[in-house]
């Protein structure tokens, strides 16, 4: 992983020296999610497996007349892909603090993380359960790279700790759903960090995901809830389903469970938040998160922190981009609070808050020592609080199952590629990567196999027709003279080239810089025997490929920063 791996220097056995490290040179982040706080009961897939089987329900690809389609192309034959998967629901307590520990573990651990009785506390699991190969990070002018760690928050309610917390008795010990999902990039250079939080209810496609333990394989759905993921296997069915939607290599995943809200909360002592009324969440059919506040600014821990970040009900508009504005609020308090009791040592405290840290965590394989752990806190520790932006994936209500949402598919793809090409949120300038193409010689155009797809079809437009055969003449005057266009129609949101194996790599960024597409766009997937190009729904009309806009700054109006403060406006009808 280059240098965004964990280091070993100056260890014993995993642990480094015991130093002081002042809490000044912490920081904290995490974005939002949605969902509703009272969702129904879910079907759940069946199987054996970690999570504990319930009632199953067959996944709908979605309608608008378009199909799904295996491996194509290139010099080879078509491959058929997964057949349909499954999808669900289940009530659950919103929360969204899970990312809370990571920051925590480098900001206030001092020396009571270097107990070497910890490293055996700490749980881990596989980093991803796809098929496919995790990418590359791109190296910018320095030879450094970035850092990508996945935070997931788990509603698992398989403990007394959980169920005390509240929720249906009937989501006792069942299938944990990934109710909080957050990208967080370091940049290359160490000079910024970027959060993006999915919502809970997004709609996508789940890989192919194999078990670990029981060797169970889920099929891969094609349009199912994201926070299903976790119950296909563990936390690496997550991360492999954000490596296929993003294209972005993760180095790590961190999974937090609700009583590990619930105690880092308190062990912090208490992060100020603002509302400008009088607020309690609780509707008259007895919806809602029962967050009680006065108006003004009151330090919050322990349940009511969690009741804080899991509030829609009581904000103006009452919709999951406002629970997202608050649940920002909260995070960027706690970078503040951090840092200006930078200088507090009080040793019961480190210890508690170390310890609940560990307890509460699950981590990937490659971060199995405290020593680890400390050393991804050390790269994160120096980012000022200005330059930690939060954003969450620009989405839209589905018309396809109601109450869900679904991704923008050019904004969306838009945050990916800056998240890949390192390009900092907050629009000021990093040292970063340039995409760059194969060293592996392409062969002659008119001697390479094209295969190309119209996967244009989107929720509000439907297909683009005649898509696939226009741009496979396209190809064909540019020499591609064996370039087809194929009956098969998957859903694509940005235009993509896949190969199959590294010696068609050369040819299919070949084929990409021949239409204009970014060699960024050229993926290696094992779903194609050829190379294949999917017009995306980024590419509706016009012979020549669309430029990306060059924004400079995440797309989407749900952005905020660590240093900024304000209070949350109160709905009047949920005031007292």
């Amino acid at each position: 992983m280059g240098q965004s791996s964990v280091r070993g220097e100056g260890t014993r056995e995993g642990v480094p020296h015991a130093r002081e490290l002042g809490w000044d040179e912490g920081l904290y982040d995490d974005s939002a999610s949605g969902d509703t706080d009272d969702p129904a009961k879910p079907e759940r897939e069946t199987g054996p497996g970690r999570a504990r089987p319930a009632e199953a329900a067959a996944a709908a690809e979605g309608g608008g007349g378009h199909r799904r389609g295996g491996g194509a192309g290139g010099r080879r034959r078509a491959g058929k892909g997964a057949g349909p998967g499954r999808k669900g629901k289940r009530r659950v307590l919103r929360w969204s603090a899970s990312v809370l520990s990571l920051l925590i573990l480098g900001t206030a651990g001092a020396g009571y993380l270097y107990y070497e009785h910890l490293n055996g506390k700490i749980k881990k699991d596989d980093l991803t359960l796809g098929k496919n190969k995790m990418p590359e990070h791109r190296a910018n002018a320095a030879g450094q790279t970035p850092l990508n760690i996945l935070l997931i928050g788990s509603d698992a309610r398989n403990s007394k700790e959980n169920q005390d917390l509240g929720g249906g008795r009937d989501t006792f010990d069942g299938p944990p759903l990934a109710d909080v999902q957050m990208l967080l990039h370091l940049s290359a250079d160490r000079s910024n960090v970027s959060v993006v939080s999915m919502p809970r209810d997004t709609m996508l496609k789940i890989p192919e995901c194999q078990d670990p333990d029981t060797g169970k394989v889920y099929r891969e759905s094609l349009f199912a809830q994201t926070n299903e993921s976790l119950n296909r296997g563990g936390p690496g069915c997550t991360v492999a389903t954000w490596v296929e939607l993003t294209g972005i290599p993760i180095d790590h995943f961190m999974m937090i469970d609700f009583a590990g809200v619930v105690s880092m909360a308190d062990a912090i002592g208490g992060v100020p938040v603002c509302v400008d009324k009088n607020i309690e969440s609780r509707t008259s059919d007895g919806k809602g998160s029962g967050l009680k506040l006065p108006a003004g600014t009151h330090p919050i821990k322990g349940e009511q922190a969690l009741q804080w970040l899991r509030t829609r009900y009581g904000w103006v508009g009452g919709t999951d981009l406002e629970r997202a504005k608050a649940q920002h609020m909260y995070m960027n308090s706690m970078v503040r609070e951090l840092r200006k009791n930078a200088k507090l040592t009080d040793p019961n405290k480190l210890r508690k808050l170390a310890e609940a840290a560990i307890e509460a965590l699950t981590v990937d394989k490659d971060l199995d020592t405290i020593g680890k752990l400390y050393d991804v806190a050390d790269q994160l520790r120096s980012v000022p609080t200005g330059r930690i932006t939060m954003t969450t994936l620009p989405n839209f209500y589905s018309t396809r199952r109601a109450g869900k949402v679904e991704l923008k598919a050019d904004e969306a793809e838009e945050l990916f590629r800056m998240i890949r090409e390192d390009i900092p949120l907050d629009g000021r300038p990093s040292k970063r990567a340039t995409p760059t193409a194969t060293k592996d010689e392409a062969a002659p155009p008119a001697e390479t196999e094209v295969t190309v797809r119209n996967g244009t079809y989107t929720d509000q437009l439907g297909s683009a027709r005649g898509r696939a055969t226009t741009v496979a003449g396209l190809l064909a005057a540019k020499g591609y003279t064996l370039a087809e266009a194929d009956t098969l129609t998957p859903r694509q949101a940005k235009t993509v080239v896949q190969f199959p194996s590294a010696d068609l790599e050369g040819d299919a960024q070949a084929v990409a810089k021949a239409l204009g597409i970014p060699a960024g766009s050229v993926k290696k997937s094992d779903q194609v025997q050829g190379i294949t190009l999917i017009v995306g729904a980024d590419w509706r009309e016009g012979d020549t490929y669309p430029k990306a806009k060059a924004t400079g700054k995440a797309p989407g109006s749900n952005t905020s920063r660590a240093d900024q403060t304000g209070c949350m406006t109160v709905d009047p009808n949920f005031t007292w």
